[in-house]
């Protein structure tokens, strides 16, 4: 299928400029010219849930990425109906919200060839969207289920080190955050943080008041999961 080729050189591209990255001694630069820049969707949902919420978060997060790294990511992201076929033009996709989402067998369907034809989903919980959420992937995977990815996985060190998991954004239940991962034939094709609210942290420093120090844990940490995205097929 175009849509998984696509997907597959859009991993070999941004590797390459990775590791081409790695070799050079000179201070950071943008490699990937910005009309040829990597779009990222936003996940639109029905069902009430604020999927609109944070519109800074992701722009933030493709802006940092961008100066630390030779990817050429563009911040201007689209917002994408989870059932649109324009989600299949993208890699990387983010859903985010605090409450309930529908989902339907066509925008299940939707999803499910999104992702088994190169593309990835990563979904923060902003706190209320657990419940909803695990309902929907069990529609659209039945016999998949989300596992707890251990702290040595590669998504916690592709830039940044992250020995002790996700970092803690936000507090709300006492609870420690937790990275889920559902795969797809030994691939990753989603990651779900669970009690970080990460994304919280990549938005602009008014919105949540969040301390610089851990608004760079989210940015890192995000930059950690997208270029994971980007360039694994594991």
């Amino acid at each position: 299928m175009a849509l998984k080729i696509t997907h597959i050189l859009t991993r070999l591209i941004v590797l390459l400029l990775l590791l081409g990255f790695l070799q050079l001694s000179s201070p950071i630069q943008t490699v990937a010219q910005q009309d040829s820049s990597i779009e990222l969707a936003r996940i639109k949902y029905r069902g009430g849930g604020d999927w609109y919420n944070d519109p800074s978060a992701l722009k933030n997060l493709a802006s940092f990425v961008q100066q630390q790294l030779p990817i050429s990511i563009n911040p201007n992201y689209k917002d994408v109906a989870l059932g649109s076929p324009d989600l299949l033009e993208f890699p990387f996709a983010f859903l985010t919200g605090h409450g309930t989402i529908e989902i339907n067998r066509a925008e299940a369907e939707n999803l499910r060839i999104y992702l088994d034809n190169g593309g990835f989903l990563y979904v923060d919980d902003d706190y209320g969207l657990d419940d909803n959420f695990r309902k929907i992937i069990n529609r659209v995977y039945p016999n998949e289920e989300l596992v707890e990815i251990p702290f040595n996985h590669p998504i916690y060190h592709q830039v940044f080190n992250f020995n002790d998991g996700l970092p803690k954004v936000h507090e709300h239940d006492s609870k420690p955050p937790q990275g889920f991962g559902l795969f797809r034939d030994g691939r990753m094709v989603i990651f779900y943080s669970y009690e970080s609210n990460l994304a919280d942290g990549w938005a602009n420093a008014e919105v949540h008041k969040d301390p610089a120090a851990i608004r760079q844990k989210a940015l890192q940490m995000g930059a950690n999961i997208l270029v994971y995205a980007l360039t694994s097929d594991q």
